[in-house]
């Protein structure tokens, strides 16, 4: 029998973007249906994350047009991952594709994921095969953030973001999964199963404004380094053993000018700016400690992560 799909698709004010999307994954319904590549009882499911304009009603009317669209109404607004994870644990499936709302992410992906879903593999993830359609500023961060979080030793999928096929016993292992702060781009590599990738080209925007701006960009990278590394924090102390070496060969230098060279002036430099650089150093470093100590702060807490208002 065709496993039956479900396409979760996380949205927070995309009504400029959602009758595209649904007319694009209606086609693609259509066609595996046809091919008997899913069952007909496959269904999308749009996960609205608290959005303040029409989201909400336009999923409610593709759900009454077309029993096949589905949508999951969170109580307010917790964030695209938590989105997305809420969407993975309510929505129904034996196989579950995420996939943003904005079409950058071709969804005829999805006829390729299937297929290396048919010879074995478990979760297959999306992979950006080329980036121009992003700026030069975008594609410079993008890619400088995947090379850090692999010098941190993060396991990510290099140009991956959340386009990906799991499989039911995939995502029910990664409910087990109970952390507040979420990288799923960092989870879901630590689950196991037999994985592979699967390259599509990335196009622009369809309509509406993004909902990732560097700000955004930013708090996830931190969330990510903060949540899968310890790198930062072993970090410190070498530049804490760096600092005493300099401070060393500072005055060494000092004895040497002035047993030696009798050169040395005496000046607010070489008081100054060791004060400084002592100062900047201690501040890094308590900053970062910070960091982590936040992130103990939130997940023992133990709140929940978001409360579902309803279910279509």
């Amino acid at each position: 029998m065709p496993p039956r799909l479900g396409v979760v698709i996380p949205c927070y004010n995309e009504e400029a973007v959602l009758p595209e999307t649904r007319r694009h994954l209606a086609a693609l319904l259509d066609r595996l249906v046809a091919d008997e590549h899913i069952a007909a009882d496959s269904r999308v499911y749009f996960v609205d994350d608290g959005s303040r304009d029409a989201t909400w009603r336009l999923i409610e009317q593709f759900s009454t047009e077309d029993k096949r669209f589905g949508g999951i109404k969170l109580s307010r607004n917790c964030g695209h991952q938590r989105a997305l994870l809420a969407g993975l644990l309510t929505a129904e499936g034996d196989l579950l594709v995420s996939l943003d709302a904005d079409l950058q992410d071709d969804p005829t992906a999805v006829i390729q994921m299937l297929a290396a879903w048919r010879e074995g593999h478990e979760i297959v993830f999306g992979v950006r095969d080329q980036r121009d359609t992003d700026t030069a500023f975008k594609r410079l961060t993008a890619q400088g953030f995947y090379r850090v979080m692999s010098r941190m030793g993060v396991d990510l999928v290099y140009d991956h973001a959340d386009y990906r096929l799991m499989t039911r016993r995939a995502v029910e292992c990664l409910r087990e999964y109970g952390e507040v702060n979420l990288f799923l781009r960092g989870i879901i590599p630590q689950i196991g199963f037999r994985t592979t990738t699967v390259r599509y080209v990335r196009h622009e925007r369809f309509a509406g404004e993004s909902k990732y701006p560097l700000r955004k960009m930013l708090a996830l990278a931190i969330d990510g380094i903060t949540s899968f590394s310890v790198v930062p924090l072993r970090l410190i102390s070498m530049l804490g053993l760096a600092t005493c070496g300099l401070s060393l060969a500072m005055v060494a230098w000092i004895f040497y000018g002035h047993l030696v060279l009798d050169s040395t002036v005496p000046g607010w430099a070489s008081t100054v700016v060791p004060t400084y650089f002592l100062g900047g150093v201690q501040l890094l470093s308590i900053g970062i400690l910070g960091e982590y100590i936040a992130k103990i702060y939130l997940e023992t807490k133990q709140r929940p992560r978001y409360f579902v208002e309803r279910v279509l």
